[in-house]
């Protein structure tokens, strides 16, 4: 079989999980990303389970777990900072194979990109044009030309992972619905080294609001927190950073219970990212001729599963897998298609559920919603999280879901 091209526009995790997939198969790959270099900034990244069984099909799994750190449990908290649920790390392993493994973005970016050959990766490549040339009677859409700042690619496939505002979905998905805005904004902030960090994670469910922690390597926290919120009620709707983002974390958090107030205080002022937080309504393909969309271009959904960059690792393994041997291209996307679209569908809705409960404002329903969490038995809030975690990489023998019959 001749060597077949893709390019990848987009250059985040899913692009990059993707053109290792494909080239380790011996495809032929470019990476478009228009930003000047394959990077990201302040902010950390959870890996579950099913990530990194992705990571592991990719062969990277090792390399991230040498980068991430794994908190001995992790739970949820009610305002007062009583616990509500927790997650023992031990058992989750047990259960899944893998622990909840924490990292900073540009750290798994890094060992993603370092995969590639160095001549594969493009940035300032922006993407201005994404079209089918040369279709025919028979349904063949033709081959699909991509137009960007470097010239013009024509590749036996693009793979649109351009994220929550995609080009390539804009272009061939014209008339699929936009994003759509959760009802809250987010911040985002990782501290600097702390004496004696906390061992274990928490989010704590507020009214309307939620902090969120969680340990990192060398000492360090990552923060999040959430405030329901008019859409555009930051400085810039789409991302915003700086000391009055800090200001604002501040007076919202700054009183929550130990050790938030501690947290807080070893954020630099500078450090804060903000953004409001959108989801993906279903498309109803994730392929159109031989473009295949993937991650938050095909699904983007809200962060409360902790799932958007998992299931992106995901998707590159699958699509990889589905062409792998096949010179049907229009039955191995579809393949794709078929596998990818119902689970990210159904793992969007139930993220956008559980942020809305979180959110709860209103204090008969904030006072309902806590006091199920805290009879909710820890099995079963595990159990019930199998379809997410339990996912395993096409072609796998061995189920990695566990021992359920405790």
């Amino acid at each position: 079989m001749p060597q077949r091209a893709a390019t990848i526009v987009g250059g985040g995790i899913g692009g990059l999980a993707a053109a290792i997939a494909l080239h380790r198969r011996g495809w032929h790959v470019e990476v478009l990303e228009r930003a000047p270099q394959f990077t990201e900034i302040g902010a950390g990244i959870s890996l579950w389970p099913n990530a990194l069984r992705a990571l592991e099909a990719l062969g990277l799994a090792d390399a991230v777990l040498e980068l991430g750190a794994v908190e001995a449990t992790g739970g949820v908290r009610n305002r007062r900072g009583r616990w509500m649920s927790r997650t023992d790390n031990a058992e989750l392993t047990r259960r899944f194979g893998h622990p909840l493994v924490v990292l900073h973005r540009a750290d798994l970016l890094r060992v993603l990109a370092d995969a590639l050959p160095a001549d594969s990766l493009r940035p300032g490549s922006e993407v201005s044009a994404v079209r089918h040339d040369g279709g025919d009677s028979d349904g063949d859409d033709g081959r699909p030309v991509v137009v960007h700042a470097g010239g013009e690619s024509r590749p036996d496939l693009v793979v649109g992972a351009d994220g929550l505002r995609s080009a390539v979905r804009g272009a061939l998905w014209p008339d699929a619905a936009g994003p759509r805005y959760a009802g809250y904004t987010g911040w985002r902030m990782i501290t600097e080294p702390l004496a004696e960090p906390p061992s274990q994670g928490a989010v704590t469910w507020g009214r309307g609001e939620r902090f969120g922690y969680t340990v990192l390597s060398g000492g360090r926290m990552y923060c999040f927190a959430t405030a329901s919120l008019p859409a555009g009620a930051a400085a810039d709707p789409a991302a915003s950073t700086g000391s009055s983002e800090y200001d604002e974390v501040l007076r919202r958090f700054g009183t929550w219970p130990d050790p938030v107030p501690a947290l807080l205080a070893a954020v630099p002022g500078d450090a804060v990212l903000r953004h409001d937080l959108y989801d993906l309504p279903p498309l109803s393909s994730f392929v159109h001729g031989r473009v295949a969309l993937l991650g938050d271009a095909a699904h983007a959904m809200t962060p409360n599963l902790g799932q958007g960059a998992c299931q992106a690792l995901e998707d590159a393994v699958t699509l990889a897998h589905c062409l792998d041997g096949t010179t049907d291209m229009t039955a191995a996307l579809r393949s794709y298609d078929r596998l990818r679209r119902p689970r990210t569908r159904a793992i969007t809705r139930r993220s956008a559920r559980l942020g809305a409960l979180g959110q709860l404002a209103w204090p008969p329903a904030a006072l309902l919603r806590d006091t199920a969490a805290r009879l909710m038995p820890a099995r079963v809030t595990l159990r019930s999280m199998t379809p997410v975690l339990g996912w395993t990489a096409p072609g796998d023998q061995v189920p990695a879901t566990g021992n359920e019959s405790h």
